[in-house]
């Protein structure tokens, strides 16, 4: 309240309550994110902050914390075989897995896109691979690519070939592996992608579909515009999963660590060896490092790629609008 004395205004002095209304409304809101970011920091940050402390530490899983050895650990696992071994099978897999999943999720999508039949139950039962437990899928595809007994195995044995040695030979075990990837995580980028379909607005269909366009034109040039940013993340989500591959290798022969010859060893995997059997916290920790650097990089790569691509497209609209005025100006 303002109060006029000798010519002058002067604020009078606010209450309780309305310092109280005023203190709300300013600290209010951070109260309401708060929760959030405790939580992330809590089962973000600390671990990640405390591995970074971990892997400078000769540390043993029982005797704790040893000697420090500063970025020695770091030195030990890039200079390690293995660590490449199973750095080369988790992009073998990863590139197996993610790009036939995103060309046939993008497919499915526009499929579904459509005036179809049933909509809600294609929808439906696309979804069904992802809530079915990982182990379980394991344990099914185990019994599909089975050397001797398989479905797989009879198919071959019916045109005349030999049996696959899909747990033994390394480009088989990738492709058995990226197959349950596959099959589980396509329903799911398909909703993705489907949803950002669905928000395309119709009525430039319309006018495509008037100006003489056809299907597969519409779709290029059209669908995958309109829908890139969902797209971006499903790649995006894609690799970050792909390369922190763990549960299907290590159901696939639980006997070994990525099979007898490491052929399937992928970095988790190799991450787990390090930390449990071997009780090497340090030099898991400093592999944990590793990869998540690995993540932010590829992750930084596929931004800077949709960015080029971006403007490389805003520089040919506007090259191609320059002709259309002019011609509009001679007219």
């Amino acid at each position: 309240m303002m109060l006029r004395k000798s010519g002058h205004q002067v604020r009078s002095p606010l209450t309780f309550g309305q310092k109280l209304s005023r203190l709300d409304h300013t600290v209010s809101p951070y109260l309401y994110i708060a929760p959030f970011f405790i939580l992330f920091a809590v089962v973000g940050i600390f671990p990640i902050a405390y591995t970074m402390n971990v892997s400078l530490y000769d540390w043993h899983l029982l005797k704790g914390q040893g000697d420090f050895v500063g970025f020695q650990n770091y030195i030990d696992v890039l200079g390690d075989p293995l660590f490449w071994n199973a750095f080369r099978n988790t992009f073998s897999i990863f590139l197996l897995s993610a790009i036939p999943q995103l060309i046939v999720a993008t497919l499915i999508a526009a499929l579904l896109d459509q005036a179809i039949r049933g909509k809600t139950f294609w929808r439906m039962s696309i979804l069904l691979p992802y809530i079915v437990a990982p182990v379980a899928v394991t344990v099914i595809f185990m019994q599909v690519f089975n050397q001797y007994h398989g479905p797989v195995a009879g198919l071959l044995e019916l045109f005349g070939l030999d049996p696959i040695r899909w747990t033994f030979d390394v480009f088989p075990s990738h492709v058995a592996i990226a197959s349950m990837v596959n099959w589980r995580w396509t329903g799911y980028n398909t909703l993705l992608l489907l949803a950002a379909m669905q928000a395309v607005p119709r009525d430039v269909y319309e006018s495509a579909i008037i100006d003489g366009a056809n299907k597969v034109r519409r779709f290029w040039s059209i669908t995958i515009p309109m829908i890139r940013p969902t797209l971006i993340f499903v790649v995006i989500t894609a690799t970050i999963g792909g390369l922190q591959i763990f549960t299907e290798p290590t159901l696939f022969d639980s006997r070994t660590y990525g099979g007898g010859d490491r052929q399937f060893q992928t970095v988790v995997l190799y991450l787990y060896e390090l930390g449990f059997p071997r009780r090497d916290f340090g030099r898991a920790s400093a592999t944990a490092w590793i990869l998540f650097v690995t993540l932010r990089l590829v992750g930084l790569l596929s931004f800077m790629l949709t960015r080029a691509v971006r403007t490389a497209e805003a520089k040919t609209a506007r090259v191609r609008r320059v002709p259309a005025r002019a011609k509009r100006g001679e007219s």
